[in-house]
């Protein structure tokens, strides 16, 4: 007899790291029990490590570049002291990320600002002298008005409606450039125009060839104007890995596709579609999961980048071209840096049996504390059981086979579902288990949160691992090589590669 085919999984990438913590039992356990449920863990030396692959290939191809982490990709104050004692930039989108990143170290010279801003926020940072990356021609307007003469105000201008590229709300549309030329113009002696920023939120690499290769004509245009632009910023917005196994997440793509048609056992809660809509018996649209299958690291992304042929400079490089006219890259990676440094635990409450039979498993978390906006997080969660009941009675009757769960919030609201699609694991997680989602710290964590129904926000917790042992303290207290710790537990984990040794 053929035995069944085993059920769809979604396997997550995890850090090394990240991976030797999960396997250390007892520093799992001790981190739970001294700080409690829910927590988002982050690990400074995976930013570290993100960092320095980033770098290395900026240093290989542009050695004039310039790295602005994008702060807003998560709070953690650990990763903004990680990274100015990185010696890198920080591009910062609020007043409090502003306020932070000074608290942290960083002076004006390496704070770029980026976003929407209002005129109270414009009038601070003519004050302080940052970089302001304008938006729009009101805030390039206002900025010349406010400032003084000779005030120099560093400008960078964001540009969009590239060939290709979906409308942007952002930035300014190349047909209204000639405005903004004469705006430079006019006021030089009070904003000193460093040059031309975009950022293409796609990801696709040929839609960021384009909008290079248009910077570079304006680049030109402005040289025309009696302008003189160094900088060209490529913004960010470089994918995660997410997945262990991009054919089997394909498997699951392919029978949750054929579930919503009626094939096969049901997918997805409620009646969730996920962004895809059913029309003359197929599936049809794009998921709100679909950077999940992505399998190249950023690091290689920004090197085929540089690397791309522009034809209309004879099939020079990016680099080469940027190179040749003395032009420094910036780039603002965020998920790029924080890609495998956080994850979220928290504990199961309980499980039950609904009416249809469904399995739920609801866990003291709500959605909105690890799910950016509408997505769905298409990895799967890494169930810990409880040490005491390794070998209990319930223990071994929920593992007699992988179970097909859905997860539920704690929120007292029916849209409060965790994973809108099925879940398969080893067994049924009990109460008292800790469940552990992976890659959380871009947006996950921050984007979404809120405190409601008075549940307070799941605390942040810095994870290092020195000398043999992991070190765990709260977010706000970490510095970067601090011997200060909240308590220290010895690795036992047989992840079987090798560990930093040093917090960086």
């Amino acid at each position: 007899m053929t035995p069944p085919p085993p059920p769809p999984t979604l396997p997550a990438k995890l850090h090394p790291l990240v991976r030797a913590f999960l396997d250390s039992r007892e520093t799992v356990e001790a981190t739970s029990a001294t700080f409690g449920s829910p927590v988002h863990l982050l690990f400074p030396q995976v930013y570290a490590e993100n960092l320095a692959r980033l770098r290395a290939v900026l240093d290989r191809h542009a050695p004039l570049h310039r790295i602005c982490y994008a702060h807003k990709v998560n709070h953690s104050r650990a990763f903004v002291r990680v990274a100015e004692r990185a010696g890198i930039s920080i591009d910062v989108a609020s007043r409090q990320e502003l306020a932070e990143a000074v608290d942290a170290g960083f002076g004006t010279a390496r704070i770029e600002v980026t976003g929407p801003k209002g005129e109270p926020f414009l009038r601070e940072l003519i004050d302080r002298g940052a970089t302001v990356n304008v938006d729009n021609l009101w805030e390039l307007r206002r900025i010349a008005e406010l400032a003084d003469a000779g005030a120099g105000i560093p400008v960078l201008l964001r540009v969009s409606g590239f060939d290709g590229t979906p409308v942007s709300r952002f930035g300014v549309p190349l047909s209204r450039m000639d405005e903004a030329f004469e705006l430079l113009r006019t006021y030089r002696d009070r904003i000193a125009f460093l040059g031309f920023a975009f950022h293409i939120d796609s990801g696709e690499q040929a839609e960021r060839v384009r909008a290079i290769d248009a910077c570079l004509r304006l680049v030109e245009q402005a040289c025309g104007h009696r302008l003189t632009p160094s900088v060209l910023n490529i913004g960010g917005g470089f994918r995660q890995v997410f997945t262990a196994d991009a054919d089997r997440f394909d498997g699951y793509v392919r029978a949750l596709r054929a579930a919503l048609l009626g094939r096969g056992e049901s997918m997805s809660w409620a009646g969730n579609t996920f962004g895809y809509h059913i029309e003359g018996g197929s599936v049809h649209g794009t998921p709100v999961f679909h950077k999940y299958a992505n399998t190249i690291p950023a690091d290689r992304l920004l090197d085929d980048l540089l690397t791309a042929p522009l034809d209309r400079h004879g099939g020079r490089t990016v680099a080469q071209v940027a190179g040749d006219n003395l032009l420094t890259l910036w780039t603002e990676p965020g998920k790029a840096l924080v890609d495998h440094a956080g994850i979220t635990i928290a504990r199961v409450d309980f499980t039950k049996e609904l009416a249809d039979g469904t399995v739920l498993v609801n866990v003291d978390l709500s959605r909105d504390s690890m799910t950016p906006a509408d997505q769905e997080v298409m990895v799967d969660p890494i169930v810990v059981p409880r040490t005491e009941d390794e070998f209990d009675s319930r223990s071994a009757t929920a593992d007699s086979g992988p179970v097909g769960v859905y997860i539920a919030g704690r929120l007292c609201l029916e849209r409060d579902m965790i994973a809108n699609h099925k879940v398969w694991l080893g067994r049924c997680p009990q109460p008292g288990d800790l469940m552990v989602f992976p890659n959380t710290a871009a947006y996950h964590m921050d984007l979404s949160a809120a405190s409601a129904s008075m549940h307070p926000l799941p605390a942040k917790l810095a994870v290092t691992h020195h000398e043999g042992s992991f070190r765990v303290c709260h977010d706000a207290d970490y510095e970067p090589g601090d011997p200060v710790i909240a308590f220290s537990a010895t690795s036992t984990g047989g992840s079987g590669a090798p560990l930093p040794t040093e917090a960086p």
